[in-house]
């Protein structure tokens, strides 16, 4: 049969013509091929109507793309006209309205998972609560892979908020490294530890980074501590406790104050200072106990939280000392630092430093009184 005979219109029972044009061109009638009738005028349009979805607004012309992304009108006429009559795609429906706690993860709105005792929990499935235990603390949406960062971009991005918090979600690995570790070291067995609030990570600016790496090293070099499967210049981890004259760490609360007796706000903004004066004389202390350094964590104002901060701290050479010698300024001889112990009339062991680049703090913590 000769295809151009085969195009014919079929009588509409309504009158309405348009009802038996090409699907796709609005302009040719629909062909006929003697025992159906298709829904376009043609191969070409049959062809074109499944590579370029058709505008939402005039539905005759095809979606607009610019080479890198296709949009959901073929122009900006029709894409006014979307916005007003409020079109959407068909593709895509609107996500219905969550009722109760909704998933923590940024971006996700579905519903937080519930047990079936009733009981809620903070993300909406296992691989949301996996992500959550290791996301990057900067964009928090994919997994770190460096340090506590997905990506250089990232962690460039949060250094140039130093000096400065970031706050470490609760499911996080790294929260609860940090609380296991005050948890252990609470050692002191008639007063129960407190549980941890709110961990945040300390932004400390470059040129205090480098002055304690370049410290680190040196110490290093003279001691050779790795290659005894130790950390470089023996670094470890330590509590300091010390006063707080503002709300900082509270409720998310990250703005540091301006007194200047507000020594953790000090602390974080500029590092450690030397004290005038102690039992191992005028250094840095520091305790691998928890429960220690608790009794000179001091808020000043009634606030519900008690303030601690987590330092790295290089160690080197400790010379351990049970008696008191407030007269020291710097190590002994030949050692890098004063390993205070347990033992004559010492109760909770101190860690003293002599070198304001030998201790920078990484971590708040904020616990219950």
């Amino acid at each position: 049969m000769n295809r151009a005979a085969a195009l014919v219109l079929v009588p509409n029972p309504t009158g309405r013509r348009q009802a038996n044009l090409c699907e796709h061109c609005k302009a040719r009638p629909k062909y006929f091929d003697g025992s159906k009738l298709h829904p376009y005028c043609g191969k070409t349009c049959a062809i074109n109507s499944q590579a370029q979805p058709l505008c939402l607004a005039c539905t005759s012309k095809p979606q607009y793309n610019d080479g890198n992304k296709t949009y959901q009108y073929c122009g900006k006429t029709c894409a006014a006209k979307g916005r007003l009559l409020n079109l959407s795609t068909p593709n895509k429906p609107v996500a219905p309205k969550v009722i109760g706690p909704v998933c923590a993860i940024p971006g996700c709105q579905r519903a937080a998972y519930v047990d079936p005792s009733g009981g809620p929990s903070t993300y909406c499935s296992l691989n949301h609560k996996k992500l959550a235990e290791e996301v990057c603390l900067w964009c928090k949406k994919v997994p770190k892979r460096v340090s506590h960062f997905c990506s250089r971009s990232c962690a460039q991005g949060a250094q140039q908020t130093s000096p400065g918090l970031l706050e470490v979600p609760e499911g996080h690995a790294t929260f609860k490294s940090i609380a296991e570790q005050f948890k252990v070291s609470w050692r002191y067995t008639t007063r129960q530890c407190p549980p941890v609030r709110r961990v945040y990570k300390i932004m400390a600016s470059q040129a205090s980074l480098d002055k304690y790496e370049a410290y680190r090293n040196s110490v290093e070099a003279r001691g050779h501590f790795k290659a005894s499967g130790k950390s470089a210049g023996n670094e470890n981890r330590r509590w300091h406790g010390t006063r707080r004259d503002c709300n900082l760490g509270a409720l998310g609360h990250t703005q540091f104050c301006a007194s200047t007796t507000c020594f953790l706000c000090c602390i974080i903004k500029t590092t450690f200072k030397k004290s005038l004066g102690g039992q191992f004389g005028a250094g840095i202390y520091t305790s691998s106990t928890s429960f220690k350094s608790d009794a000179f964590s001091r808020n000043t104002n009634a606030l519900p939280l008690k303030a601690m901060l987590l330092s790295k701290v290089v160690v080197g050479k400790g010379c351990k000392m049970t008696q008191d010698s407030t007269a020291l300024t710097s190590p002994p001889a030949g050692y890098d630092s004063v390993l205070a112990e347990v033992g004559g009339g010492r109760s909770d062991d101190e860690l003293v430093v002599y070198s304001e680049d030998a201790a920078r703090p990484s971590y708040l913590l904020m616990y219950e009184p």
